[in-house]
């Protein structure tokens, strides 16, 4: 969506060029370098963060607010709604006629991203926690996927807007294979809300979801004190104060990632290499995105405990390309083409990690509200890394 947003702004862009301040703020020109810039980075006009918190602060919004209330809408519904502003960002994208649209358009699809993304981290608790390498696994492979799949089509001679409405289908498949290939658990609330009872974890129906090698890990979770009823908001905050451990070093660990992406990524041009600015970093994006699909797919095979250092790695990362940008001391991208790599299997094995152990160490009644609660911590990284973004891009394309 973003990279379809991309384009769709140029093109509007070189219609008017009468266009106002607001317009250019948000256009980001890959295609090509800057001609009219001197700068020695070849520089965009604007840092890649613009579009990046158009995007991510909705998202962000939904996960401070949605974990409080969202036990009030029952998954069937949260589901249709994120298909449906799925679909409407993509019309809205694919025919806009002026900037906001297609802004509005990417706010669209930040909501799908958000509320779908806490919805279904909250949903597999109702499953064997073995659903969390496979949600992993598949959140790795859309993101390599989605880009693909657009660079594929367009590069094919699709128009973006042809592309997007294409891309429809994907909302449609959403539906399919929730309304109909999954088989909800009999504890699901898919229609209705359930304020008086929570069965979810703890049940026998998970019990017999989970395989032999978790039994005694399971008799011990049914073995928890638990109370009837939705939790309270103070039973909330507490279970808030106990997820930031996990929840600042997937933060942390979340900026340095996006720092890198969005406000270093374009600025580690090699004009001497045989690939141009905009194919360099549409390599950075694509290795990035293999290496976060790799790692979240290796929950099956590795579990790290150790978050903090798992954060620690990926801001060295970002340290180390902050001086390579400043002092030019990689010989070419195919050096940067490994750190970006291994970039993305850090930030990949934070994510899935962070949520297997949330999962495995929480209350049966708390996991629920502590699934949805946690996944703010990613967002807030990345929104605070395209806020530091800016300053950063300013600061070298003035050099």
């Amino acid at each position: 969506m973003l990279s379809a947003a991309h384009d769709i702004l140029k093109k509007q862009q070189s219609v008017n060029a009468s266009s106002s301040t607001s317009t250019t703020t948000f256009v980001v020109d890959f295609q090509g370098g800057n001609s009219s810039n001197s700068s020695r980075y070849d520089c965009n006009p604007v840092s890649t963060a613009a579009v990046l918190l158009a995007d991510i602060l909705p998202t962000l919004f939904i996960k401070l607010c949605a974990p409080f209330v969202i036990h009030k809408l029952p998954y069937g519904f949260r589901v249709l709604f994120c298909a449906i502003m799925a679909a409407t960002s993509f019309l809205l994208v694919s025919f806009s006629s002026a900037v906001w649209m297609s802004i509005l358009g990417v706010v669209f699809a930040s909501i799908s991203s958000g509320l779908g993304e806490l919805s279904f981290l909250s949903l597999t608790v109702y499953f064997s926690r073995d659903v969390l390498g496979c949600w992993g696994s598949g959140t790795g492979g859309a993101g390599v996927a989605g880009a693909l799949l657009y660079s594929c089509l367009t590069q094919a001679g699709l128009s973006p807007q042809t592309t997007l409405l294409i891309m429809l289908v994907v909302p449609f498949a959403m539906l399919i294979s929730y309304f109909i290939l999954l088989v909800p658990p009999l504890s699901l609330p898919q229609w209705r809300n359930r304020e008086t009872e929570h069965v979810a974890v703890g049940t026998e129906e998970r019990e017999r979801l989970m395989d032999g090698s978790e039994e005694d890990e399971q008799e011990n979770s049914i073995q928890e004190a638990s109370s009837p009823g939705p939790l309270t908001l103070t039973e909330k905050l507490h279970v808030v104060r106990g997820l930031l451990k996990f929840v600042f070093p997937l933060g942390l660990i979340y900026f340095a990632e996006y720092f890198i992406n969005q406000g270093l990524m374009e600025l580690l041009y090699f004009p001497k290499f045989f690939l141009s600015h905009a194919e360099q970093y549409r390599w950075y994006q694509t290795l990035y995105q293999v290496g976060v699909f790799v790692s979240r797919s290796s929950l099956f095979c590795v579990k790290i405990r150790k978050l903090w250092a798992l954060s620690l790695l990926q801001v060295g990362n970002a340290v180390l390309l902050v001086f390579a940008v400043r002092y030019l001391f990689l010989p070419n991208s195919w050096l940067v083409f490994v750190i970006i790599l291994y970039e993305g299997l850090l930030g990949g094995a934070a994510y899935v990690n962070t949520f297997y152990f949330i999962s495995k160490e929480t209350e049966d009644r708390q996991r629920e509200f502590a699934m949805a609660a946690a996944s703010v911590g990613d967002s807030l990284g990345i929104a605070l890394a395209g806020l530091a973004a800016f300053p950063v891009h300013r600061y070298f394309c003035s050099l």
